[in-house]
């Protein structure tokens, strides 16, 4: 699926081919939370990078967070976060140890997105006291990152 996506203020176009453009798995992990989650989570989807086209790339900024575990280190993520510094909307996520994939946000997507048949709620060990998870029929619950991937998850659904 062709997708075409921008920032709020405009001053940042992005377009690119998604066979996982359904956006079904909210992200309640505190980076996502923070960094784009006005609901409390994020909602990420899939992406082929070679396809990614930018206008307005002078008005990127990219930010890398820090991973806080107990027990270890806090440590950088390699993954890159992409924002607008005109406005700070967060656009997509892109990481080197996956370089052929990039994740846009569906918030930044202008394209009609399907809706999903089901909608994984993920991280929600780290979710904010504040958010209200839905516990209804088509809602899955997982306290940590779930196992399926997003291509095999719409591959699942047959989207």
């Amino acid at each position: 699926m062709h997708l075409e996506g921008s920032c709020h203020c405009g001053a940042v176009h992005f377009s690119l081919e998604s066979d996982s453009p359904c956006p079904y798995m909210h992200c309640h992990c505190s980076i996502c939370r923070k960094t784009a989650g006005g609901g409390g989570y994020a909602i990420n989807i899939g992406g082929d990078a070679a396809t990614l086209h930018v206008r307005g790339r002078k008005s990127l900024g990219i930010y890398h967070a820090v991973m806080r575990e107990p027990g270890k280190r806090a440590r950088r993520s390699p993954a890159q976060r992409h924002f607008c510094v005109k406005c700070g909307s967060a656009l997509w996520l892109w990481d080197p140890r996956w370089p052929e994939l990039v994740y846009p946000h569906a918030s930044a997507i202008d394209t009609p997105l399907p809706r999903p048949p089901e909608v994984v709620e993920a991280s929600l060990e780290s979710a904010a006291p504040w958010v209200d998870v839905p516990k209804r029929k088509g809602h899955v619950h997982c306290d940590t990152w779930p196992e399926e991937s997003l291509a095999d998850w719409h591959k699942r659904h047959r989207l």
